[in-house]
């Protein structure tokens, strides 16, 4: 795959080590799910880096100072549903305000494309950034279906976080949507015959709900 500015592979040792532990088959769901948060917030740590800074004036216990907060309608946090509830915990940790949409896509399992039952998105989501999750970014078909839909809802500043991607998930999305920054806590192999991510985890929905 080519380089890309616009994608950033996670090296951080914590997020390695903790995907891991998700690969794991012997990992159990609420281990599997304790993790997907934290690793959700050590990627999210990372994806809001630039969030712009406003100095505002706050009184200390010794005087009054100028200091920096964010600035603007701060943070849209969009899951994909189901499994990118499991990321929504570890970044709400790092941002309590921000405001949280949904968007629901199931993927066919003919076509392996994505097809929508559910969309609802904050008010005013052309001023906020809007972080978009899912554990598993595979085909890349339900990511750019899920860029697609906040677009015409009025999104401009996106950002797309996933704890494992495919090689074939990032170079689509990457493509189709060359102004959204990618977040990958790992880049996997390939997708298998059946469009799942190998080496992969499993089915991250499963795992983390505990359903079959």
């Amino acid at each position: 795959m080519d380089k890309n500015a616009n994608v950033v592979i996670m090296e951080h040792p914590l997020i390695k080590h903790k995907i891991s532990i998700l690969r794991k088959k012997e990992t159990g769901t609420n281990e599997f799910r304790k993790i997907v948060e934290e690793i959700a917030m050590l990627m999210g740590y990372e994806a809001m880096s630039d969030l712009p800074l406003e100095d505002v004036e706050v009184e200390t216990p010794i005087e009054k100072c100028h200091t920096p907060m964010i600035d603007g309608k701060k943070v849209a946090v969009v899951p994909i549903l189901r499994a990118g509830l499991g990321m929504v915990s570890g970044i709400l940790a790092l941002v309590p305000a921000a405001k949280i949409g949904h968007i629901g896509l199931y993927r066919d399992e003919t076509t392996h494309e994505p097809v929508e039952y559910y969309c609802k998105l904050p008010e005013q989501i052309d001023e906020r950034l809007v972080i978009v999750v899912d554990p598993m970014l595979a085909t890349g078909g339900s990511a750019v279906a899920a860029v697609d839909f906040i677009k015409k809802h009025g999104g401009k500043n996106i950002k797309f976080m996933s704890i494992i991607a495919a090689p074939e998930g990032v170079e689509l999305l990457a493509k189709t949507h060359p102004d959204v920054q990618l977040y990958v806590g790992n880049l996997d192999r390939e997708l298998n015959e059946n469009a799942y991510i190998c080496p992969g985890l499993g089915d991250a929905g499963d795992r983390i709900f505990g359903t079959k």
